[in-house]
């Protein structure tokens, strides 16, 4: 017996059932004076990883508040308590999963039904590209500033269908900052039309270059494909973009927009999201399948057609960690707390903003972008002398944590909402120390 068996209405009821058991448990502290009241504590506070260093590696893992843990650990121990494979268990599950699947659609701005859980970003990206119907002799668009899984998972979907795949050279082209967006939108389309091909059927790009930190126009991108003759596929990497920067208007118009929970979103690792298009449920197989991508269990039998579901669940494999889901919207609200992704944003970009001047103020340093960044990502070159890896050990010792790029080879700092300006200094007096040095 799965979670499968377990209508809507007895998965709301079990929903219902644990909100009412949390809500009574307060009000019986409070009659019982047990109930203390406390000061609410900064978000920066709540995570044990930047009590004690210099953080700017938000873009590679984000630090999970103690309570998102808290929140993991209470989620493992109900489901002990209710017994891990009994009849008891699934209502708890099924409630989980459709919470966090509710969740992640009002993030992106998308109905649940369109939304996937995964344990990456890869993942998210790979998954529904496997099933889709490619042709040999069609050709792949792929920009030179993607993340090396996914680019070496579109190059084995090619190798074996004998598809060609062209770069869209992007990462040296992009390098105007955000009060210069109009030039960058600009100059992406003069790129992008370039490159296509007449047998172009899928465009690979992020939302936010990981980088550079350049913002790309998904909406120009999407609007551009529609007069083309193949409707190319537009699958999006928003490793980078996922709760920093406002989703609404461009996961509704990718056909794969794939995203993870233990960046930006500072959630924890092994879990995150795809949102797929109503024209990948229709035309993509699934290809790596478990109990949870049938309608049910028992359609695994040869002689049962429809046997996938035909939303996005139909991407989601077998057994997965239940507990992570409860840390992950325990983070989210949280960031919610703090703002909306506007307002968050509005903070990082200043934030960025302060770092790429003082950054630019230091001789023999270079940021890769000429104007403010339009992200939380600030990347920079050094002088030539000057190791990157080197560096970052250097920086390390002093509890001061980015990471190094190898294309372009460069250093990577990330801000985000719990950074501080006083961080800021601290990296750049390093930095300026040891370019003197």
């Amino acid at each position: 017996m799965g979670i499968q068996n377990f209508s809507q209405e007895e998965v709301l009821k079990t929903e219902y059932f644990y909100v009412y058991q949390s809500i009574s448990t307060h009000i019986s502290l409070a009659l019982t004076g047990n109930f203390q009241a406390k000061e609410v504590d900064s978000l920066r506070s709540l995570m044990p990883a930047l009590a004690s260093k210099t953080y700017f590696n938000y873009g590679g893992q984000g630090p999970l508040p103690t309570s998102s843990l808290d929140a993991i650990t209470a989620s493992w121990q109900k489901i002990q308590e209710l017994g891990p494979f009994t009849n008891k268990v699934w209502p708890y599950v099924a409630s989980e999963i459709q919470a966090t699947r509710n969740q992640l659609a009002k993030e992106c701005g998308v109905s649940p039904n369109r939304v996937g859980l995964t344990e990456n970003v890869t993942s998210g990206c790979i998954l529904p590209l496997w099933g889709l119907p490619f042709c040999a002799g069609e050709h792949f668009l792929i920009s030179d500033c993607e993340h090396p899984g996914v680019i070496a998972g579109c190059k084995e979907i090619a190798r074996r269908k004998e598809i060609n795949i062209d770069i869209l050279p992007i990462q040296s082209h992009l390098r105007e900052g955000k009060d210069n967006r109009k030039d960058t939108e600009n100059s992406f389309i003069e790129l992008i039309g370039k490159h296509l091909h007449q047998k172009t059927c899928l465009i690979v790009i992020s939302h936010v270059l990981w980088n550079t930190g350049q913002l790309i126009p998904i909406n120009n991108i999407s609007e551009l494909i529609k007069s083309h003759p193949k409707k190319p596929y537009l699958l999006v990497d928003a490793a980078q973009s996922f709760a920093q920067i406002p989703l609404k208007d461009v996961a509704n118009v990718a056909d794969i927009y794939a995203f993870t929970g233990h960046k930006w979103a500072c959630g924890p690792e092994g879990l995150g999201g795809m949102v797929l298009s109503n024209r990948i449920l229709q035309e993509s197989k699934p290809t790596l399948i478990g109990w949870r991508s049938l309608y049910k269990e028992g359609h695994s039998l040869f002689d049962q057609p429809n046997k996938f579901h035909k939303d996005s669940r139909r991407f989601e494999v077998a057994t997965s960690c239940i507990p992570l889901l409860a840390g992950l919207r325990n983070s989210l609200n949280l960031l919610n707390k703090e703002g909306d992704t506007y307002e968050r944003l509005s903070k990082i970009l200043k934030l960025s903003a302060n770092l790429w001047k003082k950054l630019n103020s230091i001789d023999g340093i270079q940021p890769l972008l000429k104007g403010e960044p339009p992200s939380g990502l600030v990347s920079f070159m050094l002088p030539e002398n000057h190791s990157t890896k080197d560096i970052v050990n250097l920086l390390g010792r002093k509890e001061l944590w980015l990471r190094d790029i190898e294309s372009p080879i460069c250093l990577r700092a990330c801000l985000h909402i719990t950074s501080e300006e006083n961080e800021i200094n601290q990296l750049i007096i390093a930095l300026s120390e040891i370019i003197k040095a």
